[in-house]
């Protein structure tokens, strides 16, 4: 069943649930200011081309914090204005927890939650609708897009959330982060990655069956209809596998 956790174990636990994260990792957090070990933890899972999903909620990235993540190419950072939840979650554990992903509150702060484990049946179902939360702020974010610009001889970052585009005039591409998927099913976007198609809840509505050529909706690649020409077994259609090829290196 879940178990309280203070300060110290907080962080403990958060540490490990990203050093043993295997396909997934989310990390929710209104406020990002990472220390050494975590970035180094968020550093050697990029190496292994594992996706770290990042969903926060203030435009407070300094140069060295932004930096950081630009160098990162399997983060996929998503912005929502009103988010004030924490939770972290892998495939097996999460912590709803009041502390935020800032170094400040992690040496400094109080701070209490609770660890759930999704193969203790006691917290299976609270898992779940965890989860099931934690999808629906990620639809409901912007894809965060940021650059870096020069004033008066020094550098300020400039942020801009996808919900802001059509307020301003465009900005260069910025460097591309990760890969951009969308769920078959639901199309949402979600990490590219072919082996896994769909979003949390659509997964699992979809694990019940397991029907790999079950008729899906979208296209992983593109997000656009694909009128049942998509399943989990060819998630992409096929007249946008060759672009999938030479973009993401698909097989």
């Amino acid at each position: 069943m879940a178990k309280f956790v203070n300060t110290r174990k907080a962080v403990s636990e958060l540490e490990d649930i990203i050093r043993n994260a295997r396909e997934n990792l989310y990390l929710v957090s209104p406020y990002l200011k990472l220390s050494k070990d975590f970035r180094d933890l968020l550093d050697y899972r990029n190496s292994k081309n594992k996706v770290t999903t990042v969903i926060f909620g203030k435009h407070e990235l300094k140069p060295d914090e932004l930096n950081f993540l630009q160098s990162l190419r399997f983060i996929v950072l998503y912005y929502h204005e009103d988010l004030h939840a924490k939770c972290y979650a892998n495939d097996d554990k999460m912590i709803i927890t009041s502390l935020n992903l800032y170094e400040f509150s992690m040496a400094n702060n109080k701070e209490m939650g609770v660890l759930i484990d999704r193969n203790d049946p006691a917290d299976a179902q609270t898992f779940a609708d965890a989860m099931a939360e934690v999808d629906f702020i990620m639809s409901t974010s912007g894809r965060y897009e940021f650059t870096a610009e020069k004033i008066n001889g020094s550098e300020r970052v400039r942020e801009q959330s996808a919900h802001q585009k059509a307020a301003v005039k465009p900005a260069a591409a910025p460097k591309k982060q990760a890969a951009t998927g969308y769920c078959i099913r639901t199309g949402v976007e979600i990490p590219f990655n072919i082996e896994k198609p769909f979003c949390y809840e659509a997964y699992k509505s979809w694990s019940k069956f397991e029907n790999g050529d079950y008729p899906e909706k979208y296209c992983h690649f593109s997000g656009e209809p694909s009128d049942g020409e998509t399943c989990f077994n060819k998630p992409i259609l096929k007249k946008n596998w060759k672009k999938a090829q030479e973009e993401h290196g698909v097989k």
